[in-house]
């Protein structure tokens, strides 16, 4: 039984899982996403967050202890400089799991972790599909306004096509019979 044990040790010794936690969090900062195993991604998630969330209060204290946890100067500037103006009203939740299918090699669950404030397209088509859904909603009224518009049509329509087609007809017919 796993009572009380919260670490994924992600079978690797502390100082070996440290260093790949480090080289993964500078490498979403930097890219604003990657793709890994899920297994990484969930302990990626409790390691990045705090980082971001101290990256939000921009004062040397903040940065030194971001930078020991990091190990990279070009991840903490680009944290303190681009990533804490996006996420500034952001209580949270900084990233995002998307499953991505399963490794041809070994059959383990592959995601892509992105950073939620950089994937401007998945939050539009979100709010274009609520609209679609909306406008189905509210199309019982634009129904019947259309439908006496639509039966105005071919009857005149109709008018229109059966005069000009009986003038023709009768005219080539008087010509032969003279």
């Amino acid at each position: 039984m796993r009572h009380g044990k919260k670490v994924n040790h992600l079978g690797r010794t502390y100082a070996h899982r440290q260093a790949m936690l480090s080289n993964m969090a500078t490498s979403l900062i930097l890219n604003k996403r990657i793709n890994t195993t899920l297994a990484k991604a969930k302990a990626l998630r409790k390691y990045v967050e705090p980082l971001l969330t101290k990256g939000k209060e921009d004062s040397t204290h903040s940065r030194r202890m971001v930078f020991s946890y990091l190990q990279s100067k070009e991840a903490v500037t680009e944290l303190f400089r681009n990533i804490s103006t996006k996420i500034a009203d952001r209580p949270g939740g900084y990233t995002r799991i998307l499953k991505t299918g399963f490794r041809v090699g070994d059959g383990a669950e592959m995601c892509m972790m992105e950073l939620v404030d950089y994937n401007e397209g998945y939050s539009q088509n979100k709010g274009s599909q609520k609209s679609k859904a909306k406008a189905t909603r509210r199309g019982g009224r634009k129904k019947s306004v259309a439908a006496p518009a639509a039966e105005a049509q071919p009857v005149a329509e109709e008018q229109t096509v059966e005069v000009p087609v009986a003038e023709a007809t009768e005219a080539p017919a008087e010509e032969k019979a003279e």
